[in-house]
């Protein structure tokens, strides 16, 4: 029947309009460069850890964990522990630091740390790794949806786009939150979805495929054993505890979520929650894989030969098995997850640019002139995705390789960074920029010499799992500006570090509050 073949682009075209809805709702109220890149910091707990559940959880998600587990275990769920221990022990001190001492980016408190250079090194690498993972993401969700449903690869991708980017441009940060919301909605039916068509398709019980996949090893974590070349549980729970140290203390999706928030208390009460929210999530997901599993295992159908990886049969058996009506929900709730990180990502990309450097070259430019400027970077960043995408599309494996490298050795040390800031009272700019030099030419030869198929060939190759990589570099950073800040002059007022901070906190007045984002100038910052 017709409508039966339009109900899934229905589904979609009704979600993208309630997307533009939701944009032109708070158009109004974006007067000001804290209203758009901060939400007038009166953000509930609640609705920031729904946010910070649709930024992490993205497209990619989607496709990777379930073709995990299919493939292999649940070794791609062991990292992700790591989201709930981190807040748990930094939270009480991170959160109300960044918040009590920052304005609108992360990066300035590097800038306060270690100089505007410094701070800038930072916000370019964020920005350069960010906008390389969104190209990577929006190009990844078009081929999926394509594979899925036919629909051209390019037409997705400027769809996509498009809305993203629109309605992150009219609605600022705050229609982003919300289009959170309905998107975490979409992600729970979307997965809930799929696992119920699975265990309804399956030709077996659950318990005869809970049994087949336990014998198979399918729930398995990774290997306990001690072994740094190999992705056991130690190595991935180091490079989860990395990943996510970087996360909460230098990414600023995150942390301008809980700058944003109304008070500390509701900013540790978001971050809990939105990493309560990933745990069951990450789980449903790879529940998914191994059902798949299941299903092709106790059916016997065959896969066609034109599927070649594993992250390419869960989307096959959506295409061939979900009805219409439930295939346009999950298809909105991939969608959601692809335009939720584009436009969060496009807002946080424009904060940074405005704030670390639109108003470090132009301290005198005006509030409405910084808005203004922040809008237009919104879309010109949006369209430099979009390009970086297409161009993803019409390259093959050394290049996409290439772009691996090249975002694995600009986007790293940040979280080295930030531990050599906090906790040395002695660490000084030119310690720092040596620790950046170093973790720059380690990342750069470790990331070109590992792996199976590495880059370059080279005698002396790094001989860990490429998963080590990130950790040694980030413990490369501190060691280095730590050796190095012992010969070099200490400042006589002390830098705001951890013992700083917790040494204010005990007195009997409150910390400095958060300062207004317009009059928080770069040259201040010098200052201190």
């Amino acid at each position: 029947m017709i409508w039966l073949r339009i109900l899934n682009p229905a589904i979609l075209a009704i979600y993208v309009a309630a997307l533009f809805a939701l944009g032109l709702r708070f158009f109004r109220r974006q007067r000001t460069t804290d209203r758009y890149f901060m939400a007038g910091r009166n953000v509930p707990g609640w609705l920031m850890g729904i946010s910070l559940l649709a930024t992490i959880i993205t497209s990619v998600t989607f496709i990777a964990y379930p073709g995990a587990a299919y493939e292999g275990n649940w070794a791609l769920l062991t990292p992700g522990m790591m989201i709930l221990a981190l807040p748990a022990t930094l939270g009480l001190i991170v959160v109300p630091f960044f918040r009590h001492l920052v304005g609108m980016s992360a990066f300035e408190y590097f800038g306060m740390r270690f100089g505007p250079g410094v701070r800038m090194y930072c916000a370019a690498t964020f920005a350069i790794g960010h906008l390389c993972k969104i190209a990577f993401v929006l190009y990844l969700l078009a081929l999926t949806v394509n594979s899925m449903t036919g629909w051209s690869s390019l037409l997705m991708l400027a769809i996509t786009a498009m809305v993203g980017i629109l309605y992150a441009f009219i609605g600022g940060f705050e229609a982003i939150l919300w289009a959170d919301v309905i998107q975490g909605v979409l992600l729970w039916i979307g997965v809930l979805l799929a696992i119920g068509f699975l265990l309804y398709q399956t030709p077996a019980r659950f318990s005869a495929v809970f049994q087949a996949a336990w014998q198979a090893h399918k729930f398995s974590l990774g290997s306990t054993a001690i072994d740094f070349r190999q992705p056991t549980v130690v190595v991935l729970l180091i490079y989860g505890s990395f990943f996510y140290l970087q996360k909460y203390t230098a990414d600023q999706t995150v942390v301008q979520r809980y700058l944003a928030a109304r008070s500390d208390r509701q900013a540790l009460r978001g971050i809990l929650l939105g990493a309560l929210l990933c745990i069951p999530v990450w789980v449903l997901f790879m529940l998914a894989g191994t059902l798949l599993w299941g299903y092709y295992h106790f059916s016997r159908e065959p896969l066609p030969p034109f599927i070649a990886r594993s992250d390419q049969v869960f989307p096959y058996f959506l295409s061939f098995h979900l009805p219409p009506g439930a295939g346009g929900l999950f298809l909105a709730a991939l969608f959601g997850a692809g335009m939720a990180m584009l436009s969060s990502d496009l807002n946080c990309l424009a904060a940074v640019l405005v704030r670390d450097f639109y108003q470090h070259w132009r301290p005198a430019a005006t509030d409405r002139q910084s808005l203004r400027m922040g809008r237009w970077l919104v879309l010109a960043n949006g369209i430099l995705a979009l390009a970086g995408a297409w161009t993803l599309g019409h390259t093959h494996g050394t290049i996409l390789a290439l772009y691996y490298a090249a975002t694995s050795i600009v986007a790293g040390g940040l979280a080295g960074l930030f531990l050599l800031a906090f906790l040395s009272r002695r660490a000084t700019r030119h310690a720092a920029w040596m620790a950046i030099g170093s973790n720059l030419a380690f990342t750069f030869w470790a990331t070109l010499t590992s792996g199976k198929h590495p880059l370059i060939s080279c005698r002396i190759s790094f001989f860990w799992h490429e998963y080590m990589i990130g950790a040694v570099g980030q413990l490369l950073v501190v060691a280095i500006g730590w050796i190095a800040s012992r010969w070099m002059k200490v400042p006589k007022d002390g830098p705001m570090t951890l013992w700083k901070w917790l040494r204010s906190s005990r007195q009997p007045h409150p910390p400095q509050a958060p300062l207004h984002p317009h009059l928080f100038q770069t040259h201040e910052l010098e200052k201190l």
